[in-house]
């Protein structure tokens, strides 16, 4: 069947198709490149703090609690950012005059907080409620990872929509006893594995997670 174009605007037409195919492809790689990688999940994302804060020494070689500087992440939605008073409670002796608290004591004196930069960060349409999570048994090293081995913290997990799911999909693996949440040692007891122990919690407590659009996009 003889073509109802002419063979300029065939040869044209071909050539703009070929074109579109390979923007398309060229768009699609690029899309998965950034959305679907590491990078742009911000996993090792580890920026310079004002002042350098090692979790490896205060929750790993002194054994500070998590509550006691992030004081509300097991009945709050939102985790704390300690204040400048809850560092000064030990630095007002310890170490004083250091040149490494200087941005320290200067927000105890003027009143203005220290520049924490943020590092975990979830999409404003993301709902996440801290308490409900510690309260059930999840630990801090399931989402930050083992910080009291973090010299400095860094973005350890993606959490992705795809991350949550698979834990809400199966949370045993992620349970513990709620008493244990911020004993980043803790290990079960003798004769039981992690996931026996998470199943038991799961059933005691109940925990069912929602895997509904609703339970995380409000």
């Amino acid at each position: 069947m003889p073509s109802l174009l002419s063979e300029k605007t065939d040869r044209e037409l071909r050539l703009q198709v070929g074109l579109a195919g390979v923007l398309f492809v060229a768009l699609a790689i690029g899309v998965i490149w950034y959305y679907f990688t590491p990078k742009y999940a911000r996993v090792g994302y580890r920026p310079e703090q004002p002042v350098p804060f090692s979790h490896e020494i205060h929750a790993g070689q002194l054994g500070l609690s998590c509550l006691y500087c992030h004081t509300h992440v097991d009945d709050s939605v939102f985790a704390n950012v300690p204040a400048t008073q809850t560092c000064m409670n030990c630095h007002a002796k310890i170490q004083a005059n250091s040149p490494l608290l200087a941005e320290v004591r200067a927000s105890y004196e003027s009143g203005r907080p220290v520049r924490w930069k943020k590092i975990h960060q979830l999409p404003d349409y993301a709902y996440f409620n801290h308490a409900v999570h510690v309260q059930r048994g999840v630990s801090c090293i399931s989402c930050h990872g083992k910080v009291n081995q973090m010299k400095v913290v860094f973005h350890a997990e993606s959490l992705s929509m795809s991350w949550c799911l698979d834990c809400h999909r199966n949370p045993t693996p992620n349970l513990r006893p709620p008493s244990e949440v911020t004993n980043l040692d803790w290990q079960p007891p003798e004769g039981k594995t992690a996931a026996q122990v998470g199943l038991e919690i799961q059933e005691r407590l109940l925990i069912n997670p929602p895997e509904t659009c609703q339970a995380c996009h409000r």
